[in-house]
């Protein structure tokens, strides 16, 4: 059977339908020219058997009630079919881990607006990390977007999301900034500071990643991108580590600043003690009594805010040396 002669025979019953089965019901034949394939397939009618051309009509009653059992079991397939789907999608957890894709791609924000939104959706649902670079020298900003932006932290960290963020080393002079910072601190962000110039980013849960836009030309200073790739995502977060690792923690810069640049006799003492001379041994080696030294190292202990010399190293390693 055709595919047209399947849809003829799954159609609707027409008038002349029911003028063919009225005659064969009645003993007669159909209308010259009807073609009764439809009342076959329907259970309606069949060929006599002993009247060459002429054909015999059924109950429709009957007709209908196996219509509607071959329907309901159609129905039964189907659902059964359906079960299935759920099971079917959940084997996607066994198989994407071993599959080399990164996912669907990256999506076009065109503006501010549209980026401060999608990083409130998105950062809200945060449930491991919170990961951002603001590389630039800060400037004052809207105090309502600032208070925005320590509420949205304060409800990720109460959620238990790690919160670690870089700045520019630059913030610990602007006043607006450095309170915005020291909130976050006493909330249990972490943020350290650095004066490379690193890309601005903000990653969440490894799974995220809002960039600048650098392929929209002549688009909005604003603009960016939220990218969802697994690579490029994963990629971007090693890029945020190294940066990490490299910026000096901003407990320390604010302990420098507090306290303004060591003499140069300190520096010289704590460059002996890094290149592995004991407190004993430093002070032969620049000519200073083991008292000047000793001196010198609680000078140092309480310009940093440091209760022990291995906090006062720690913080060394870390600082910007003079040349």
């Amino acid at each position: 059977m055709s595919e047209l002669d399947k849809v003829r025979t799954q159609a609707a019953l027409g008038e002349e339908d029911f003028d063919a089965y009225r005659l064969i019901a009645e003993g007669k034949e159909p209308p010259a020219g009807y073609d009764v394939t439809r009342l076959v397939s329907l259970r309606l009618v069949d060929p006599a058997p002993y009247t060459p051309g002429g054909y015999i009509a059924h109950d429709p009653r009957g007709a209908a009630q196996s219509l509607t059992a071959g329907i309901l079991g159609n129905l039964q397939h189907l659902v059964l079919q359906a079960s299935q789907i759920p099971a079917l999608e959940r084997l996607a957890e066994h198989y994407d881990p071993h599959r080399l894709y990164g996912g669907p791609g990256s999506e076009y924000l065109v503006d501010a607006t549209q980026m401060n939104a999608r990083l409130g959706e998105v950062g809200a649902a945060a449930g491991s990390e919170f990961c951002a670079i603001q590389p630039s020298e800060p400037g004052d900003r809207d105090p309502e977007i600032l208070r925005l932006g320590v509420a949205r932290t304060r409800a990720a960290l109460k959620r238990g999301v790690t919160v670690r963020s870089i700045y520019h080393r630059s913030a610990v002079e602007h006043g607006q900034t450095c309170e915005y910072i020291e909130a976050m601190v006493a909330d249990g962000a972490e943020v350290r500071a650095s004066a490379l110039p690193g890309p601005r980013m903000v990653l969440i849960d490894k799974r995220h990643l809002f960039i600048d836009n650098h392929v929209i030309e002549g688009s909005e200073g604003n603009s960016g991108w939220h990218v969802f790739d697994r690579a490029a995502v994963m990629w971007a977060r090693s890029v945020f580590d190294l940066f990490w690792n490299h910026a000096t923690r901003w407990t320390d810069l604010r302990r420098t600043a507090q306290a303004g640049p060591l003499t140069e006799r300190q520096w010289r003492i704590l460059r002996e003690l890094d290149s592995g001379y004991s407190a004993k041994q430093v002070g032969p080696s620049i000519g200073l009594s083991r008292r000047a030294v000793d001196k010198e190292l609680a000078a140092i202990r309480n310009a940093l805010g440091c209760s022990t010399l291995y906090q006062v190293m720690a913080w060394y390693g870390r600082a910007d040396k003079p040349l």
